[in-house]
């Protein structure tokens, strides 16, 4: 039995200069209806891709344009998978990054401060749900399972799957199309 979690590819936003951070939940919004555009998959992630047996996607558009650049279906498109939401904390009149601004809210949010956002826990249920989900299928496939999601998602994920036994067959990269492989023998 074989999970691969693929982040999808780069989203199609415009890059923003530097904003205040009453405008992020903006941005956040952009970037969630955002596609990935003409972004391509490096070979690695094409070649996992053709190994998948089951294809399930988050329901954003990055994810979904992310897998039609593959040139996979999904049989599944679920909010289940979607990214951990990303709190807004107001703080006067500084300006920073779109990137500056979400690394600073996903920090906050590690430590308890999600606002009116997602919480932690409820994240971290949400992933039990889907790593279970994902189990089942592999469980019913001798082909890998490919779950097109997000980063932090991705990684509540795989934090649940070795919880149960799962082991990490390969480390996730960083960056987008970064892919983790996890594999049980049962």
């Amino acid at each position: 039995m074989e999970i691969i979690l693929m982040r999808h590819g780069r989203p199609d936003i415009v890059r923003s200069d530097a904003l205040g951070s009453r405008d992020m939940p903006g941005w956040i919004s952009r970037y969630d209806e955002a596609d990935t555009g003409t972004d391509l998959p490096p070979e690695a992630s094409r070649e996992l891709a053709a190994r998948a047996g089951i294809v399930i996607s988050s329901d954003l558009p990055r994810a979904l344009s992310s897998l039609k650049a593959l040139g996979c279906e999904p049989v599944q498109i679920d909010a289940l998978y979607r990214e951990a939401e990303l709190p807004v904390h107001h703080v006067g009149r500084l300006r920073l990054s779109p990137l500056a601004w979400s690394g600073i809210f996903r920090v906050l949010w590690l430590c308890g401060l999600s606002g009116h956002a997602e919480t932690l826990r409820t994240a971290k249920q949400r992933a039990a749900k889907a790593a279970e989900n994902l189990a089942t299928l592999a469980g019913n496939t001798q082909n890998p399972v490919l779950l097109m999601g997000h980063g932090m998602m991705n990684r509540l994920i795989a934090r649940t799957l070795i919880r149960h036994g799962w082991r990490e067959i390969r480390k996730p990269d960083k960056g987008y199309w970064g892919a983790g492989v996890y594999r049980r023998a049962d």
